[in-house]
């Protein structure tokens, strides 16, 4: 099995070329490759058998090279971006219909404002979801060297809906249009789950580093 990982390694080495990360991807891989040794060798499987889910598990050292070529086309400033706009759209999304349903009086505007305020949950739930996508997507581009990237991407995504959770709370923004949400449960629902944004996102670009190898 030693003789195994060490010729995946030259032969993932020699496909990287001169790759800019080409000794943190092989020292990751060396590291990976060491964990999924010891756990083939507690079981007592055959030695082909053991090859044929090595080489599913991981890919060919051809096919690895080459997701790690594509990743370099991914910048970190654009990926940065890309979250911050669709953050932006969403709050852009719900300031607007909050505004046209408390200033104008169209049915469907309303009919969607009202189907909106009663899944509170899901809202939650899916809002919950972006940022766990925002961790894991660096992660999984980036890997070591995202996790400044997903630090600054975050503070700068998340920065629109504390303003909003501030103007809300100190009610310089009216109540009641944001009723039947603002019950005093919601808002410590909010706050909690604000809390629980970082880690959250943090969770999540351990989970694409982890999958980037």
């Amino acid at each position: 099995m030693i003789q195994l990982k060490t010729d995946f390694l030259n032969e993932l080495g020699r496909h990287l070329g001169k790759h800019n990360d080409k000794e943190q991807i092989l020292a990751e891989y060396d590291n990976h490759i060491s964990e999924m040794l010891e756990e083939f060798n507690d079981s007592e499987r055959e030695e082909s058998d053991i090859i044929i889910e090595f080489y599913a598990r991981l890919g060919t050292p051809e096919e690895i090279a080459d997701s790690w070529r594509e990743e370099l086309s991914a910048t970190p400033m654009k990926t940065q971006w890309i979250f911050i706009l669709a953050n932006l759209i969403f709050f852009a999304g719900g300031t607007i219909l909050t505004l046209v349903h408390n200033l104008f009086d169209f049915p469907f505007i309303d009919m969607a404002w009202k189907s909106l305020t009663s899944i509170p949950a899901v809202i939650i739930l899916l809002y919950l979801f972006f940022w766990a996508l925002l961790g894991y997507e660096i992660g999984k581009g980036f890997g070591h060297k995202g996790r400044r990237l997903m630090k600054k991407t975050f503070i700068l995504s998340i920065l629109p809906n504390v303003i909003l959770m501030n103007l809300t709370l100190f009610r310089l923004i009216p109540h009641d249009w944001f009723q039947p949400l603002l019950s005093p449960i919601f808002i410590i629902i909010c706050i909690l789950f604000t809390a629980l944004l970082y880690p959250i996102c943090w969770i999540g670009y351990r989970w694409g580093k982890k999958a980037s190898i």
